[in-house]
């Protein structure tokens, strides 16, 4: 088939959280723009049921609303402190009519490839057999969708599922059922297994801070706001957060816990209220990372073993561009060299947007990052001395994303930032183009 030029227009991958956010920035500063989006609507990972989606029926999300939502279009008032993931879909849908995005969306549309022509344009090729030749390209599609496994020795032959694939609590009921992880979703399927298996078993590699939900009565990440405003230190705001949990939390190995092995605030938050009510109520069992896996169970670095029926990993995902060569992407063996996750070092028409793991909630981390893209392209179409001076900023710097933290060296931070000092970095970039 022949090729559609559409070199005037950026390509948008994904209809989720991010790709949504892009296309709003770009529509705001005069950038044309196409979304291409593999499902039948918008929602990304938060539209339960399709394929890609890891979210399952119980899900909500770990962060509030407040510290979550897009800073130009709240979430309504009738919301809870933290929404459920239908709620978030249906949030996510009202953004995109409110800013009329729906009309530059092309669904049930897949990206298969994505090519640099030698004039440094994009040829992507399309699901519908299509090529299109587009000026730009801002990848959104996402990082926690292709599940992945921890490798261990022997084999089970029970149930094995990864967090992504579980969806509701049927497949526990009345088993002997053992999650591994300790993320997010590993202490929500904990919990849910405690509700309604036979036995529930926790496995995880290390000692972990567990942080409610709420403390004094507001949604935790509300208040740990407070600190950072103050600019106070990261020795004292540990000293605060530890004394704050020392309070609401106690002493983790009063409920079979270990101490953790880091200081807090250096691994990604687990956020949950329930995990050790249900610990201290003896509905379940924590364990340390498997050495071995048998028929019918397993066997724990401890020596101890455990009969189980169903194995869930919770061990997170892949960094995954399935359409597009690594090379493209400056890969450094983990992750995407990108300046602040977001810039290619060297092209000007290449970004991703939602390439985070943020200590907080998302959204509004993405509408940021948005913004500077789309004045970053407007600057460069007009030549203005900012585009020169970020150029110079996005193929030279090496920021440290944590803030002043060490997060343990692991895949889950490979794409951790610290929220406070990412927004800060932001918003002196975007007085480059005021």
């Amino acid at each position: 088939m022949s090729l559609i030029d559409r070199q005037d227009v950026y390509c948008v991958i994904g209809a989720g959280s991010s790709g949504i956010a892009a296309g709003r920035a770009l529509q705001q500063n005069g950038i044309a723009y196409e979304i291409i989006e593999r499902e039948d609507d918008i929602g990304g990972n938060w539209y339960y049921g399709i394929p890609n989606s890891s979210v399952y029926q119980s899900t909500h999300m770990i962060s509030s609303k407040t510290m979550t939502e897009y800073p130009e279009y709240p979430m309504p008032e009738s919301y809870p402190d933290y929404p459920s993931h239908t709620q978030v879909c249906e949030y996510l849908r009202a953004y995109a009519r409110h800013f009329d995005l729906y009309q530059h969306i092309r669904f049930n549309t897949a990206v298969e490839a994505v090519e640099r022509t030698e004039g440094g344009l994009w040829d992507i090729r399309l699901s519908d057999g299509q090529t299109y030749r587009y000026g730009g390209v801002v990848i959104c599609n996402g990082h926690n969708w292709d599940p992945k496994f921890p490798q261990y020795n022997g084999k089970f032959d029970g149930i094995i599922l990864h967090s992504a694939e579980y969806k509701t609590p049927d497949v526990l009921r009345d088993k002997r059922v053992l999650i591994v992880g300790a993320g997010n979703s590993g202490c929500d399927i904990a919990v849910e297994a405690a509700q309604n298996a036979a036995k529930t078993y926790h496995s995880t590699r290390r000692g972990y801070w567990y942080v409610p939900k709420y403390a004094f009565g507001k949604p935790a990440d509300t208040i740990n706001e407070v600190p950072l405003r103050l600019g106070l230190p990261i020795w004292m705001r540990r000293a605060i957060n530890g004394l704050i949990l020392r309070v609401l939390v106690g002493d983790l190995r009063q409920y079979g816990l270990r101490r953790p092995d880091h200081k807090l605030l250096s691994t990604h938050p687990i956020i949950n209220q329930q995990i050790t009510y249900y610990m201290g109520h003896g509905k379940i069992t924590s364990k340390p990372d498997i050495t071995e896996l048998y028929s019918d169970g397993v066997r724990f670095e401890d020596g101890t073993s455990a009969e189980v029926d169903v194995i869930i990993y919770a061990t997170g995902f892949n960094i995954t561009f399935p359409f597009i060569d690594k090379a493209h992407l400056g890969w450094d063996g983990k992750r995407p060299d990108l300046y602040i996750n977001t810039f290619h070092r060297r092209y000007d028409n290449l970004f991703c947007i939602g390439l985070i793991q943020p200590d907080s909630g998302q959204f509004w981390i993405a509408s940021m990052q948005s913004d500077l893209m789309a004045r970053f392209i407007r600057a460069c179409r007009t030549n203005a001395p900012a585009a020169q001076s970020f150029r110079h900023i996005k193929s030279q710097e090496r920021p440290d994303l944590g803030g002043g933290f060490q997060y343990v060296d692991s895949t889950r931070h490979y794409l951790e930032i610290e929220h406070h000092s990412y927004r800060q970095r932001i918003k002196r970039h975007l007085k480059l183009f005021a």
